[in-house]
């Protein structure tokens, strides 16, 4: 009897299976980076749309800023109590917010120089003072 030698030649439905089962090797490789893909896409969104909030928000400070200094001169260098007295005043349309739907904040003195004022933003997470804020 002679012993019959295995082929090297294969057709593609009789190669074997690769590690991800059914859907073969090639195929499981192009769905990983496929999965792959989709994740950095995902992620640069998130960076991008939080850099652009924070832009808008460093906007709204500033516009803030030039009304607040405008009504201070007009004033004798007296803050207002509340950011909605600029738009009482004609200083501003409306009262400003931060890109995440939250009032900036004005403190009068500020903290940094005590003739001065600050306006800022609580940030992304909503509290005072956080880590987080925008100046």
């Amino acid at each position: 009897m002679k012993r019959r030698r295995a082929s090297k030649v294969f057709f593609p439905w009789e190669r074997r299976r690769g590690v991800f089962g059914v859907i073969g090797r090639a195929r499981g490789n192009i769905a990983l980076g496929i999965v792959v893909a989709v994740a950095v896409i995902l992620w640069i969104r998130s960076r991008e749309e939080r850099s652009a909030s924070l832009r808008a928000t460093r906007a709204s400070i500033t516009t803030m800023y030039r009304a607040v200094a405008s009504y201070r001169a007009d004033h004798a260098g007296a803050c207002p109590k509340e950011l909605s007295e600029l738009v009482v005043g004609g200083y501003s349309r409306d009262v400003p917010l931060d890109a995440w739907g939250r009032p900036l904040r004005l403190t009068c003195p500020g903290r940094r120089d005590p003739l001065g004022f600050e306006i800022s933003s609580d940030g992304p997470d909503g509290i005072p003072g956080g880590l987080d804020r925008v100046e």
